[in-house]
């Protein structure tokens, strides 16, 4: 195409700036990068690591700053051919609405998900709580994937919520560099007064099972940590159940079946990831059938609706979670880098 445009977010940097960098350039692109300003430093390093393996000045290009600036000016310079944006689906789709002005031109976006997961009265529960746990809380609920509402059938829903609760609370915040910690500060203060606002939220109309408040006792006073949240009591129709918060904070509501789980689960705008926990074979079938979303897990323990890692497993979205269809790490991602062009000769 000519200059390929990659704007990044500050979560998993180096796959989510690499992936799309390193397809545009493998497809003969030259590509102007824009990082995070909540994670610079990752681009610098991979600036460093593209020098470093002789790519040539000027193929590979870096410009930090924000985005009501220097992401403006990537969407709207006409010399730019191409774009590659990770971010809110807020922002995805002001990307996706305004980048082609006098003729179609290519627009990749990973945006947000509201994953869901479905527990079924014939899972295994600790197997369910413990997979809940680790996609809701890892990373402190700071990726596009983590499961943020679990719909579970009536008969099982307080034991799985015991369950949850308890290894909920055997989770250890703090420095995420010590072994041992389990979840560190989340991003900035704007995604603090999300946390809380969801959890004032949460208090007026459910109940806190676990969780709902800032740390800040010793060293957790000098950053911003929160602690892992799980509610109840949410009316299915709840906004907790239908906007991406990007924190450490996940709400379990009651189903009738596992048929009216999947029904709740397909409403959502959002279809990214998406998970259940059923020993029942027939219905792990009609989950595979039926359920909206581009990367799908069952009976995963270790994370319920994450664990979707760059050339391992393709990952990508539906709906409003992303451009369908071609997934990154997978057999046609760097097609989407390239245009093609039928040439005859006639001697």
């Amino acid at each position: 195409y000519g200059v390929w445009a990659v704007i990044s977010p500050f979560n998993f940097p180096f796959a989510l700036m690499g992936g799309p960098v390193g397809g545009a350039l493998v497809a003969g692109n030259t590509v102007v990068l824009k990082p995070s300003s909540d994670a610079p430093l990752s681009a610098v390093l991979l600036a460093r690591a593209i020098k470093d393996a002789g790519i040539p000045d000027g193929v590979f290009n870096m410009v930090m700053g924000p985005g009501d600036s220097v992401g403006a000016e990537l969407q709207e310079n006409p010399d730019v051919a191409g774009i590659t944006f990770t971010g809110s689906s807020e922002v995805g789709m002001q990307v996706f609405r305004s980048f082609a002005k006098n003729y179609p031109k290519p627009v990749i976006v990973e945006m947000g998900g509201k994953n869901p997961t479905i527990v079924s009265k014939h899972a295994d529960l600790e197997k369910a709580a413990e997979g809940v746990m680790r996609s809701a809380f890892g990373l402190g609920g700071q990726k596009c994937s983590a499961n943020s509402r679990v719909y579970v059938e009536g008969s099982v829903h307080d034991e799985f919520v015991k369950l949850l609760v308890e290894k909920t609370k055997a989770l250890k915040v703090g420095d995420p560099t010590v072994r041992g910690v389990f979840l560190g500060p989340i991003i900035n203060q704007r995604s603090v007064d999300t946390f809380l606002a969801a959890c004032d939220e949460a208090k007026r109309d459910g109940k806190i099972e676990i969780g709902g408040g800032r740390l800040t006792d010793g060293d957790l006073a000098k950053g911003f940590y929160v602690a892992p949240t799980v509610v109840s009591g949410l009316p299915a129709t709840h906004r907790l159940f239908k906007d991406e918060l990007f924190v450490p904070f996940v709400a379990v509501t009651k189903v009738s079946s596992f048929e009216e789980g999947i029904a709740l689960a397909n409403e959502s705008e959002y279809a990214l990831t998406a998970g259940c926990f059923t020993e029942d074979e027939k219905e792990i079938r009609t989950f595979l059938d039926t359920i909206h979303g581009g990367v799908i897990y069952v009976n995963r323990r270790a994370g319920s609706t994450t664990g979707a890692w760059p050339m391992v497993q393709p990952f990508g979205g539906w709906k409003k979670s992303g451009t369908t269809g071609k997934s990154g790490g997978g057999l046609y991602y760097v097609q989407q880098y390239l245009r093609e062009q039928s040439q005859t000769i006639v001697r």
